[in-house]
């Protein structure tokens, strides 16, 4: 069987890419993603970096998405990514897609339904945004992370699997974050693009953040901003006790150190750090991007909260002096920031990848 997969959330697919490769090693994937995260960016997203890696032939999509604000560029790219996947998929013959939702996947999964290739949906987010209302119209199976989101769509083709996560979560098989023994760590991330919004403010509060902790960061890798060279610039200049690690971006061998080694995670909240940081158990000062449609950001991180694992410093209140007040107050009490909704860490599904290959293979049939 040939599966196309498409999405903007490719963390998730990578322990169902596992799955199939185990299970069917015969059967060849497809990826239609992004290749550079914004129009301007020369750098590869990890999107790229990690599913080339795998030896996945990789096609880059130029999709539009619909903002709150006018964008004539992005309004023509909409119906020309519909024509670009149409022939895409007319190159590849698959016989189905797997969409990981999003504004990428919704033109491939329109263009496979003109070309009658059934397709199968994954819905990672609390609240279902604009592109996956759409997906589910023409998708034969939607899945879900949590029973919550059914009220997005038709519940006759609902299910809910849960979220794949990595394995190496679990798994500290490396060593290489050197830090001060005497301090608590944070680990500072923004998902697989990082954060322009958060990096410029660790680089105003970096002095005073080290002087009470040790910092792991993933900052991005973007052309635009040159971040990176910034923060270490930055870093060069300071003699704090604690100890600055900075990565563009920490892959798959160090995540489980990462995890590990964090006493407090501060990041965006995604719909993959909200799951992992549940399955984790992992204390967290959630900033969610405020622009995203339906405040789905703000959604997921108000369960974290719920459950008693987060804090949530809204965008309009960042800055240096409230970031560090608030991490300062977080590690001075890491003991009340615990689960205490057992039933929202039992609602995780533990074999979800298991459960997304046997749906898909069965709409295959």
């Amino acid at each position: 069987m040939k599966i196309v997969m498409t999405g903007g959330h490719h963390t998730g697919a990578l322990p169902v890419i596992a799955k199939i490769s185990k299970d069917h090693p015969k059967d060849k994937i497809h990826w239609i993603g992004h290749k550079h995260s914004i129009r301007s960016d020369k750098n590869e997203t990890l999107e790229y970096k990690e599913i080339s890696g795998l030896d996945i032939p990789f096609y880059d999509l130029k999709a539009g998405k619909l903002y709150r604000t006018f964008d004539p560029i992005r309004l023509v790219k909409i119906p020309f990514g519909v024509i670009q996947a149409f022939f895409l998929l007319l190159k590849i013959k698959p016989d189905i897609i797997m969409s990981f939702g999003g504004y990428l996947a919704a033109p491939v999964v329109l263009a496979g339904s003109f070309l009658g290739i059934p397709s199968v949906t994954h819905e990672q987010t609390v609240v279902a945004g604009y592109a996956n209302k759409l997906i589910g119209k023409f998708a034969k199976k939607i899945l879900l992370t949590w029973s919550v989101s059914e009220k997005y769509f038709d519940v006759r083709k609902t299910k809910v699997v849960g979220l794949p996560l990595r394995k190496e979560i679990f798994e500290a098989s490396t060593n290489n974050f050197k830090l001060n023994p005497e301090l608590p760590t944070i680990y500072i991330t923004a998902g697989k693009t990082g954060s322009h919004v958060i990096n410029k403010v660790v680089l105003a509060s970096m002095a005073d953040l080290l002087g009470v902790c040790n910092i792991i960061h993933q900052c991005g890798d973007t052309s635009t901003f040159n971040d990176y060279e910034m923060l270490m610039e930055q870093y060069s200049q300071l003699f704090t006790p604690g100890v600055y690690n900075l990565r563009r971006f920490v892959m798959g061998d160090e995540i489980g150190e990462a995890f590990k080694k964090a006493d407090l995670v501060i990041g965006r909240s995604g719909a993959h750090t909200i799951y992992e940081l549940l399955a984790l158990e992992k204390p967290a000062i959630l900033i969610p991007i405020s622009w995203v449609s339906h405040n789905e950001q703000f959604e997921n991180a108000s369960l974290l909260y719920k459950a008693g694992l987060a804090r949530i410093l809204e965008e309009k209140y960042l800055s240096a002096e409230t970031l560090f007040e608030s991490v300062e107050r977080a590690l001075g009490n890491l003991d009340s920031m615990k689960i205490v909704k057992q039933e929202i860490k039992e609602s995780l599904v533990s074999n979800s990848a298991d459960l997304i290959v046997d749906e898909l293979y069965e709409t295959s049939k």
